[in-house]
């Protein structure tokens, strides 16, 4: 049967737990001439801004929710988290903002901004050189010293939390004719698309994945959750290893479709996004705007659409050389 489905009291539950603590953050128009060039005419855009949440990413509102829920003995023996940095962030901020301690154990490739972030947080930090054996050695770290795992992109308070981007973005932007959400593991996808659906049904709700990171693109075709033999994108906020049962069903039930993106197209996103609506992103943050300025362009011709700007944890020189190439 599966997992059972998130309802409109749920989320605003969870939203009202985390108000106060969490952003409710801005959705804008994007106007401009390069981005009236590039759409077909009558298309208009709403960017979601997450980029302004706490941590610089929407992962706070998950991480958070997860930490919230611990039992007294679960806070003291701490939390652990694996990821290339934006979940290991939010992490460690939503430890030291419940009272308790986290050691997360994240990718030898993570940019240097995030890990510095993480450890202004208070987090102890171990690399692992590839996703796969970070799973795997999280998996050891609670075992052996009995922290909770705040998983980055599967379970149901992990999903009630990013439902609030949903739930925020429909009542700031009514009428939307399409939503559409970065993929990585799917956290994100299976909150918003669930909340997108139970407010609007007839909203479409699109995932976007790099070309290099696809695995719910791949379980989705399979119509089970699948991995991916390695990780290979720019975009590494996006670049989960596989999917999970949780997320991977909320995403099937309420997603009309996950299309691809190249890293080129990312670029090409991250600057237009810079140069027009003044944002400087992570490549995981202009997702939503290369699928729409390529292969959901003709799609939502005339359409009224929402993006996504999930996140901009990006040191500078980073940031400069990926618009450079």
């Amino acid at each position: 049967m599966g997992p059972a489905p998130l309802t409109l009291a749920d989320v605003d539950a969870a939203a009202e737990r985390l108000a106060g603590r969490v952003v409710v953050t801005p959705s804008v128009p994007w106007e401009g001439p390069e981005i009236a060039e590039r759409l077909v005419a009558g298309t208009s855009v709403v960017l979601k801004l997450e980029l302004l949440q706490r941590t610089g990413s929407f992962k706070a509102r998950g991480a958070l929710l997860n930490v919230l829920a611990l039992d007294d003995g679960a806070r003291r023996r701490g939390v652990t988290a694996i990821s290339a940095g934006n979940h290991a962030v939010a992490v460690a901020w939503a430890a030291r903002a419940a009272g308790t301690h986290a050691k997360v154990v994240m990718i030898a490739s993570a940019n240097p901004y995030r890990v510095e972030l993480t450890r202004r947080y208070g987090a102890e930090v171990e690399f692992a050189a590839t996703a796969h054996e970070g799973f795997a050695r999280v998996a050891e770290v609670q075992q052996t010293e009995g922290r909770t795992l705040i998983h980055p992109f599967d379970g149901r308070l992990t999903a009630l939390g990013t439902a609030g981007v949903g739930r925020e973005l429909m009542a700031q932007a009514p009428g939307l004719d399409a939503v559409v959400v970065p993929v990585g593991g799917g956290g994100l996808l299976a909150g918003v698309a669930s909340v997108v659906k139970l407010v609007d049904r007839r909203c479409a709700v699109y995932g976007v994945e790099p070309e290099g990171a696809a695995s719910m693109h791949r379980s989705l075709l399979a119509g089970e959750p699948r991995g991916i033999e390695r990780v290979a994108t720019i975009a590494d906020s996006l670049g989960a290893p596989y999917a999970l049962p949780y997320s991977f069903e909320l995403c099937r039930r309420n997603t009309d479709e996950v299309v691809l993106v190249s890293d080129d197209a990312l670029r090409q996103a991250m600057r237009l996004l810079q140069r027009e609506a003044k944002l400087a992103v992570e490549p995981a943050g202009a997702a939503t705007a290369a699928a729409l300025l390529g292969p959901l362009r003709d799609r939502l011709a005339g359409k009224r659409v929402g993006l996504i700007v999930c996140g901009a944890n990006i040191d500078g020189a980073t940031y400069a050389r990926l618009l450079a190439e």
